[in-house]
């Protein structure tokens, strides 16, 4: 008997600003390129876990634990027969912070094989509904343990903030087109589209897309009905909605909002 694919199920922490889960199972979802404000503690369960971040890509047997960098741009490609099966944490910048390091760090050591770290770990994994103090005190001794024993630097603020000016106002725009981008600074679209990934990474239309999408988690979090977070994030209707959501996620907007209002 084959194995049900995608059950996927978000959750959320009432301590620590809140800390995010996702659960998946046999997931068959390729995540395209995006990026989270956290840093994303992946526990590997079944299948090679793959992370193609912009200029390279990291491999995260089964057993070993796959960590992204804050608002790293990175994709997620899954099996797309058995589907993989990870636990990710996506932990704020304010909990590293709190706990006595600075929340401007990244991890250089991207694939961690330590049992013991694995092994916490996955005790809380199986504890998400139980978010009582114990669990707190166990979260904040792993993961102290996991940025004591490895290596972390900090980051140059100048990398994330390269942008060139016409580039930084455009960005600020809700929306923009190519077309009044070419007629208002007098640049050649296709030479802007170039620049633009070029500086972030993403093509404009991809870098609207995750705009939408991380706009829409917010509104979701605050309780909004679905179909206005669809319609005020841009998007033509529910289906619409849902089937990038969850191309970005993992999981739907109900599923989503769900961890937030229950």
């Amino acid at each position: 008997m084959s194995r049900k694919k995608n059950i996927n199920e978000y959750l959320k922490t009432p301590f620590l600003d809140g800390i995010e889960l996702l659960n998946a199972q046999n997931c068959t979802v390729n995540f395209p390129l995006h990026k989270h404000e956290t840093y994303n503690i992946s526990l590997i369960l079944k299948n090679t876990f793959c992370t193609e971040l912009i200029n390279k890509s990291f491999i995260a047997p089964t057993g070993s634990i796959a960590i992204t960098n804050s608002n790293e741009l990175h994709a997620t490609p899954c099996d797309q027969t058995i589907g993989n099966s990870f636990f990710t944490f996506y932990i704020p910048p304010t909990v590293i912070k709190h706990l006595g390091v600075s929340d401007n760090i990244r991890f250089d050591d991207r694939v961690i094989y330590d049992t013991g770290i694995f092994s916490d770990l996955i005790w809380l994994s199986k504890r998400p509904n139980i978010f009582g103090a114990l669990f707190e005190k166990k979260l904040i001794e792993t993961l102290s343990t996991l940025l004591k024993k490895y290596e972390v630097s900090k980051t140059n603020k100048e990398d994330n903030e390269g942008l060139k000016l016409f580039i930084k106002e455009v960005i600020a725009e809700e929306d923009f087109s190519l077309n009044d981008i070419a007629s208002k600074y007098g640049i050649n679209k296709y030479k802007f589209i170039r620049l633009f990934k070029q500086e972030t990474g993403l093509t404009p239309k991809h870098f609207l897309m995750l705009r939408r999408i991380e706009r829409s988690k917010t509104l979701l979090r605050a309780g909004n009905p679905i179909f206005d977070v669809a319609i005020d994030c841009g998007f033509y209707d529910c289906p619409h909605f849902y089937k990038y959501f969850k191309q970005y996620t993992g999981v739907n907007p109900l599923e989503f909002q769900s961890a937030f209002t229950a």
